[in-house]
Parts: structure tokens; sequence; C-alpha cells
């Protein structure tokens, strides 16, 4: 319970302490100099997931990292286990990346001020029409050379189960022609899921499969299916 509350008074007082970056990035933004910004911006998110990670005991360990190219955009593709696979995916792989994420988040102050300046794109899950906008968004994105992730089972599973893959967001990557870097992610519901919002240690691995390129001809649920299957092969599954 004590490393859980250190956990969040230390989220929000690095977020707190942050504000002048936050502000250097804002003018930044305002003077066009998107190279320089991005350079700070990731570092910072980076520094401050991985900083998240460790500080609630998470010892994570990533395999495949040569499989992540090192330019040009991509669709990072994974299985959902808990709320802290997002640190996870943006501490320990470092090509810098934007989220589709569901449109709560944007309700959270500072946090949803960052994810805006990593191009990071916010969907209502049960809008059909915004949900489609969004994917219209993310196909551009993922054109004018911004990496993203997605979660295409749509929520957390809070277990080492591997749910259903919505096939729709799939359609990024048929739109786009991008590669998609299948990531499995073992253990880090154990983090926090296991015991509701309490944190406890845990080890945690990051499997980054080899690029698929999608070929012209294949539907968005033939792909899923297919990326579904490569993410599996490398979960460590136990009993429901």
């Amino acid at each position: 319970m004590i490393r859980t509350l250190i956990w969040f008074i230390y989220f929000w007082f690095y977020l707190f302490l942050s504000l002048p970056d936050l502000i250097r990035i804002k003018y930044l933004a305002r003077k066009g100099q998107e190279t320089k910004l991005n350079t700070i911006l990731f570092n910072k998110v980076g520094k401050w997931a991985r900083s998240l990670v460790r500080l609630a005991g998470g010892k994570v360990a990533v395999t495949g990292g040569e499989n992540v190219p090192s330019s040009g955009p991509v669709l990072f593709v994974s299985n959902h286990q808990g709320n802290f696979d997002i640190p996870i995916l943006l501490g320990f792989i470092t090509k810098p990346k934007a989220f589709i994420a569901k449109m709560e988040t944007k309700k959270l102050p500072l946090v949803s001020s960052w994810m805006t300046f990593m191009k990071c794109i916010f969907i209502k899950r049960d809008n059909l029409r915004q949900s489609l906008k969004a994917i219209q968004q993310g196909a551009k994105a993922l054109t004018s050379g911004q990496s993203l992730v997605i979660f295409p089972e749509g929520t957390r599973s809070k277990s080492s189960q591997l749910g259903a893959f919505k096939p729709g967001s799939f359609k990024l990557a048929l739109e786009a022609q991008v590669p998609i870097i299948p990531v499995t992610i073992n253990g880090s519901y154990k983090l926090m899921e296991r015991q509701g919002i309490i944190i406890q240690p845990a080890k945690v691995e990051v499997v980054i499969a080899a690029p698929v390129f999608p070929p012209e001809k294949i539907t968005a649920q033939e792909l899923a299916s297919q990326i579904r299957e490569i993410i599996k092969t490398n979960l460590k599954e136990t009993p429901a």
C-alpha cells in the first residue's frame, strides 16, 4: 500500500515539475520547430515512463528490439494486459510513437497536454462515426511519418489471456501501407490489475516480433487474425 501511495504522489508531482518543459514545448510548437520539439518531448516522456515502471517495482526485459526499424513510420500492435502497458511501451521501445487512446484520458489534467503534443488520437469506442474518423486520422498520421500504437483488444484483459482482436483498427495499416510490428507483453497485469489498484513488483517481458508488411489483397479481418496469431505465439498464458 505504501508503494502505491508513493507511486501516485510521484506520478502527479513529476507532472507538476515538468510544467516548464511543457511550456517550452508549446513555445517550440508555435515556432514550428518540430524536430527540436520531438527530441525534448520523447526524451522527457520516455524518461518519465521508465521511472514510473521502475518505481512500481517493474523489471522489464525486451527481446527483439532489432526488429524495430530505425527510420520510417510503423504501426505497433500489442496485447493489452494492464495500465502499465503504455509506460512500458513508451519507456522501453525507444522509437517515438503516439497512441490511439480512449477519450476518457483526455480529461486527465497535464497528461492530456503531453498526449496532444505526442499527437495521440482520442477515440470514443462506442461511437462508430467517431471511430471511423479516428481511423482516418491514424492513417493520415502514419502516412505523414508518425508511428502509432494500437491495442486491438479494445480494453485491458487484466490477465495473461488474449482477447479477440477488433479488425477495424487494422484498416490503418492497410490504408497507410506501413509495416506492422507485433508486440507481446507478458506479465504487466501483475504490477497492478491482479490486485485492483494496489501496485506490486513484477517481472515483465516484452517480445517484439519481425515486421509484417500487409499484402495488398488482404482484408482487415484476415490481417487481424494473422497478427493475433503472432502475438499469441509469444504469449505466456496461464489458466483463467
